[in-house]
């Protein structure tokens, strides 16, 4: 079925409407004036996590009901929050931290609203798949999101081939506790690519370490992982590598 819904992006007092907000990857400070606008004037926030998102808007001293809305109950609350919107309830969706619907809840939800013409926008703002792509050193002008891999090597290394002749570069999420069996299965995979893997993003201890596959599993081998890591491998075809390889060989 074709749907559209109306242009106007902003937060209209009483109009019902689904907002996605993003909020800080890490650094509260990237909060957009929209967003605190946005969280400050809905009707209901749903959140990834009640109680980290009840941090965030106590630090900004925004008062609002939470509603959960994650991924082992995103089908069993969708009828709930479609009900609010029926009854002309504006809603803020937000993660834990970054953009909804990116590796999180939210796909079925807009798609629910946009169906039964109800304006959905996103009030745009941090993600670690941008920070972490531009802070990489690799090219940047086309690639690819992969998201989370699959957990158990086998499905990991066919997850990692669909992109193995792939031109662009990629661009995945993964635990502290699979990074270095992540880096591991990639280069069976990719073969010695550059890459980069980002910790910490926008805080105080950000890190990006750069680094062929190899070295970077030498690192990891030597340095315990801690938090969520965004990590960037060069593409197939990839020209800075081809250079790279230029120069070493002279």
């Amino acid at each position: 079925m074709l749907y559209s819904e109306q242009k106007n992006p902003t937060y209209v007092k009483g109009a019902v409407m689904l907002y996605l907000v993003s909020t800080p990857i890490g650094n509260l400070g990237d909060i957009s004036l929209r967003a605190l606008e946005t969280l400050r004037n809905v009707d209901v926030v749903v959140s990834e996590d009640t109680r980290k998102t009840g941090i965030m808007l106590k630090h900004f001293e925004i008062k609002k009901p939470q509603i959960s809305f994650h991924e082992y109950n995103e089908t069993k609350a969708l009828p709930k929050l479609m009900d609010l919107l029926r009854e002309g309830k504006s809603l803020a969706v937000v993660t834990n931290a970054g953009t909804p619907a990116i590796s999180d809840p939210g796909f079925l939800l807009v798609r629910a609203a946009a169906a039964e013409g109800i304006t959905v926008t996103s009030i745009p703002g941090a993600t670690a798949v941008i920070t972490a792509l531009v802070l990489s050193g690799l090219p940047v002008h086309s690639f690819t999101y992969r998201g989370f891999p699959p957990r158990k090597s086998g499905a990991r290394r066919r997850f990692f081939a669909i992109d193995q002749a792939a031109p662009h570069t990629l661009v995945f999420y993964e635990s502290p506790y699979r990074l270095k069996a992540f880096l591991e299965d990639a280069l069976a995979v990719y073969g010695d690519r550059l890459a980069a893997v980002a910790n910490d993003l926008t805080k105080m201890f950000e890190t990006v370490d750069r680094g062929r596959l190899s070295e970077l599993i030498t690192l990891f081998s030597n340095k315990e992982p801690r938090g969520e890591y965004s990590i960037v491998i060069a593409g197939a075809d990839d020209k800075l590598a081809a250079v790279e390889n230029e120069e070493e060989a002279e």
